[in-house]
């Protein structure tokens, strides 16, 4: 399988043209897939589909970031504090707090990071 082109940093299949985020990753079984849409200087954005089960486990990043599920529900943590994400919802993980992110069941999210 052939990776996808990148043109200055972003996935050359999402340019200049209307894409459903859900069709541009598919999940894995017992895994968490990734493909980076757009990677710049400036952030990322990153799209994820969680197997039932995965997990990003506790960490800290310098930088806020936005997640927003688009599929399924997450289980999020920031600072210890659980909460449920819905397909439609966006929560920000603040830099420097821990956070984790878990399925209970599939799940796909885009994950938007701002290095400034």
């Amino acid at each position: 399988m052939t990776q996808p082109k990148k043109r200055n940093g972003i996935l050359d299949v999402c340019v200049a043209k209307p894409q459903i985020l859900n069709d541009l990753i598919t999940y894995a079984a017992d895994s968490v897939v990734s493909k980076t849409l757009v990677d710049k200087d400036p952030g990322t954005v990153t799209l994820f589909a969680f197997d039932t089960g995965q997990r990003l486990s506790e960490h800290t990043a310098p930088y806020d970031a936005l997640v927003q599920i688009i599929d399924g529900q997450a289980v999020v943590t920031i600072d210890g504090k659980e909460m449920t994400v819905s397909a439609g919802q966006v929560v920000i993980m603040p830099a420097h707090r821990p956070h984790a992110v878990r399925g209970e069941q599939k799940f796909k999210m885009l994950l938007t990071m701002i290095r400034a």
